[in-house]
């Protein structure tokens, strides 16, 4: 049977049909209407305004790839310009070559390209010595909760760093409904009720964000690449497969098999949901180490690089956050996260017993130093899970001791429950 012609143009033949309206049309008329789709997007929800600098994050997979390449054919009609912010994670065997990918599109559509590392920007942590240090800890599976914390912080330096007033990301409508599913099987109340909206003003000091794709399903996006004959990197990360998040797309797929319209109606109920005062979080202040926005004393990236930098990633995670201690903001640029890994600590004074079993990690002759030593808590010491991890929080204040011998060191252990 031959191919219905396009319902649009009423010439060509139709090349598939649309997903979310049954529509037949052809290629021309399905990117057409594509763009014509974020354009609307873009203008109702007033995301970016004529004049805006507007920083892309480019990973070089196919919804950055879209979505650049959208909003550089759409710029004239906004009045904005455009620039390509990549982030090095530090992932080797992928990351390399998906910013060559980046790089090609950059000098493909003549735009400029900025490249952001965390190993730069985050006193030398890079993703692969992230997951190092998590493996033994209880927290392998958890590399994309740091990664998505740093990735969103290194993002904001880049476009700061090239003067943009704004940032977009190519996150598309399969990628939100992922999200909300999360949030409802985490019992996340305040993100469910931040997920269905277009990105966030700029509260704070933070810039405005938005999501122009989000409306997009992914196979649509798939589909304009395809018919605009764009070239993308499609390689999975290769810490992906231990993230929660493809329990929530596996969940996902089973719905959208059962009722096709079900990405978009998550999407859009996450839009309506609305709080009860009493379940509403408390507005967010900045962070008192960096200065960033934050929902507690400290904001979820300097809490992660403070748990790694001890050597206790899991304090990080989770209930652990409420043992890490609060220092004063590092001098220099507030808006740089920085971490205790850029000043080497110097050797720990107090009278923790240490070896080369069980080192002092991240012990240093000021307030706040952590040592760290193994509880004993096989049955019969009073314990109830053996080989948990002792953390001894040195107390160095001045009244205390400060650096002399004799610190007092007070012991709590760290049997917080491991999140995934």
């Amino acid at each position: 049977m031959p191919a219905p012609t396009c319902f649009s143009c009423h010439k060509s033949r139709a090349a598939l049909r649309r997903p979310r309206s049954g529509q037949a049309l052809c290629g021309s008329c399905f990117c057409a209407a594509f763009e014509a789709e974020v354009l609307h997007t873009v203008l109702a929800g007033h995301l970016l305004p004529p004049g805006a600098v507007v920083a892309v994050g480019a990973s070089g997979g196919k919804d950055s790839t879209v979505l650049a390449h959208v909003l550089r054919e759409l710029a004239p009609r906004l009045g904005i310009t455009l620039h390509l912010v990549a982030v090095d994670e530090g992932i080797g065997g992928y990351r390399d070559a998906a910013l060559e990918a980046v790089r090609s599109q950059a000098a493909r559509w003549e735009l400029p390209l900025t490249i952001v590392a965390y190993e730069d920007l985050f006193g030398g942590w890079t993703m692969d010595a992230v997951a190092r240090s998590t493996a033994g800890s209880g927290r392998s599976r958890s590399c994309c909760t740091f990664c998505g914390v740093l990735r969103r912080r290194a993002l904001e330096e880049g476009a700061r760093l090239v003067g943009a007033t704004h940032i977009v990301t190519g996150h598309n409508a399969d990628d939100m409904a992922e999200t909300v599913l999360m949030n409802f099987l985490r019992g996340d109340a305040a993100r469910l009720a931040r997920g269905g909206v277009l990105g966030s003003t700029g509260e704070g000091c933070a810039l405005p964000r938005c999501r122009p794709l989000q409306f997009a399903s992914q196979k649509e996006v798939v589909l304009y690449a395809h018919f605009r004959h764009l070239r993308y990197f499609s390689e999975e990360c290769v810490y992906a497969p231990e993230a929660f998040r493809g329990h929530a797309r596996d969940l996902l797929k089973l719905l959208e098999a059962a009722r096709p319209s079900a990405v978009l109606d998550l999407v859009h109920s996450a839009e309506r949901l609305a709080l009860a005062p009493a379940a509403r979080p408390p507005p967010p202040g900045t962070c008192s180490r960096c200065g960033a926005l934050a929902s507690h004393k400290l904001c979820q990236a300097c809490a992660l690089l403070d748990g790694l930098n001890r050597g206790l990633p899991r304090l990080a995670i989770g209930k652990g956050r409420r043992v890490l201690q609060v220092e004063p903001p590092q001098p220099g640029n507030p808006s740089l996260v920085t971490s205790d890994s850029v000043a080497p600590p110097g050797p720990c004074t107090c009278k923790q017993p240490k070896d080369k079993a069980n080192p002092c990690r991240n012990g240093g002759d000021r307030a706040g130093a952590t040592c760290v030593s193994q509880c004993d808590l096989s049955p019969g010491n009073g314990g109830d899970q053996a080989g948990a991890t002792r953390v001894s929080q040195c107390d160095l204040s001045p009244g205390n001791g400060g650096d002399r011998a004799g610190a007092t060191c007070v012991s709590q252990c760290d049997l917080s429950p491991v999140m995934e």
